[in-house]
């Protein structure tokens, strides 16, 4: 950041035009023409070579199109076409079940197709002589085969507020939905050598991640909830009065993996492998970039942990050579990547909140830090980190706050407080958790830090006024917000630009 706010960061752009494209095709639909266009578009692109605003013209006509064509053959491959009859195919469990009023949910994997299914196993009824209603389904664990029999249908197009279900389903990898009679399954032992090499690496670490959630213990409680989600991933325990109160006080973000989780586990491997000298040893990189990626397969592949990865990656690479690490420019470059290899996940909650919080925060806290004189806050360390977290939590609060009204219609009154709070206990609950997982019997101390976690927010969430409800503003409403945000920051900028200049 220096005369410009976006200057160094030449990415962004691409990314806007590419989002714009995935915005367009999903709009507009299927067209046929979009292949011819864009190569005719990419020679032409290159033969603009002396033209320079041509050029650049042209190539934010090339990404527009590359986001549409790129969304186009994701919705293709998603919304396929199955029988109106049952059939009866083989699958392998992905999650453990999920008990709902009739049902238990499961997501299963094609072992023919490698096609994601929401599988509901209907209950089994109760007659004597039976086993409890549900038993069977409710045994299933991860990696366990099976042979069904049932009709598959598409995504279900059902709707709640600004919630898209089907659009949910989508953008995790789903192409249908299956409701499975209680006789019309069974276990089976089934071949997944029809499955990409990707997906049977995924159904390892799923099982592992379930493994290592064994070794918690207090299944029951919701402090395992907490730390089940924390550490691992793992939201299935989690009670909705468990998610209100974390929503209330404004904690939510510890629950949902992100890359406050991903540094705090960067920051300890660092620490491990030689602290500052991590950063010129080539080993240390390696080992610590590999343990990252395997905790990322590990939960699942969540796009804002698949993010915070890769920017990660990029930073310890860059660290190597001394260059800029963390920047605008990187947080687009990552964006990049996420979105040409899932083009679906712009509409993603997850992908828009952990961006935009991340895109704050890269631009509000550098400018926050202008408040001071030059070289305050390097000579007053705690004022540095207690300026650091107030902020961090401003910025992420304002990046995030239209998208929260948005979709939750709440706001949280007291989130400066609770970061105070959840930000040191989720370092303190993530460099402990690895030690439960070596030493299990030590799972109860981890428990009771979180159980002491839990009353604390269920506390603040009663202050009155711990949060604004029935917000719910308009599509229109929120971005017009975001407008005035960056209208806001662009006058700042400007006023801190004019300050500087003066001195």
């Amino acid at each position: 950041m220096k005369n410009k706010p976006f200057g160094e960061a030449p990415l962004l752009r691409l990314v806007i035009c590419l989002m714009a494209g995935i915005v367009v095709g999903d709009s507009v639909g299927t067209v046929s023409w979009l292949w011819p266009v864009l190569v005719v578009m990419v020679v032409g692109t290159l033969l603009l070579w002396r033209y320079a605003v041509l050029q650049s013209g042209a190539i934010a006509v090339c990404f527009i199109l590359l986001g549409w064509l790129l969304v186009q053959r994701q919705e293709t491959k998603l919304r396929a076409s199955w029988p109106e009859e049952e059939v009866v195919y083989e699958a392998v469990v992905l999650t453990d079940p999920v008990e709902k009023p009739k049902t238990m949910a499961v997501d299963i994997l094609l072992t023919k197709t490698g096609q994601k299914l929401k599988c509901y196993f209907y209950k089994e009824r109760r007659r004597e002589g039976v086993r409890r209603k549900g038993e069977r389904s409710r045994d299933l664990r991860i990696g366990d085969g099976l042979r069904i029999q049932s009709r598959i249908m598409p995504n279900n197009e059902w709707r709640k507020g600004t919630f898209d279900y089907r659009r949910y389903l989508e953008v995790h990898g789903f192409t249908g939905q299956t409701f499975v009679s209680s006789w019309k399954w069974q276990k089976a032992q089934i071949s997944l050598r029809n499955l990409s090499r990707l997906d049977r690496t995924r159904l390892y670490f799923l099982k592992l991640r379930s493994q290592l959630l064994q070794r918690l213990g207090g299944q029951e409680s919701e402090a395992y909830a907490v730390v089940a989600a924390m550490t691992l991933g793992d939201k299935s325990a989690l009670t909705q009065e468990l998610r209100d109160i974390y929503a209330i006080t404004g904690a939510s973000h510890i629950l949902a993996l992100s890359g406050l989780h991903l540094s705090i586990i960067f920051m300890l491997l660092t620490l491990l492998f030689g602290g500052k000298k991590f950063f010129t040893f080539p080993l240390s990189h390696l080992f610590t970039l590999t343990s990252i990626w395997a905790f990322v397969f590990i939960v699942g592949m969540p796009v804002s942990v698949v993010r915070s990865a890769t920017m990660l990656t990029v930073y310890a690479l860059l660290s190597l050579v001394h260059r800029d690490k963390m920047s605008v420019n990187t947080l687009a470059f990552t964006a990049l990547l996420v979105l040409i290899v899932s083009p679906l996940s712009l509409f993603d909650i997850g992908f828009q909140m952990s961006y935009l919080s991340v895109f704050a925060i890269l631009l509000i806290v550098p400018l926050s830090e202008r408040l001071f004189p030059v070289g305050f806050l390097m000579t007053h360390r705690v004022i540095k980190w207690l300026w650091g977290m107030l902020a961090v939590s401003c910025a992420a609060q304002i990046g995030v706050a239209p998208l929260v009204a948005y979709y939750f219609g709440r706001l949280p009154v007291y989130f400066l407080l609770t970061n105070f709070i959840v930000i040191p206990a989720a370092i303190f609950i993530l460099w402990l958790s690895p030690v439960v997982f070596l030493f299990p019997s030590l799972a109860y101390l981890l428990l009771y830090i979180v159980a002491a976690l839990n009353t604390l927010l269920a506390t603040i969430a009663s202050i009155p006024g711990a949060s604004i409800d029935g917000l719910y503003p308009t599509k229109l409403q929120a971005t017009m917000t975001y407008v005035v945000i960056v209208a806001c920051y662009l006058l700042a900028f400007w006023c801190s630009q004019r300050k500087r200049n003066y001195i």
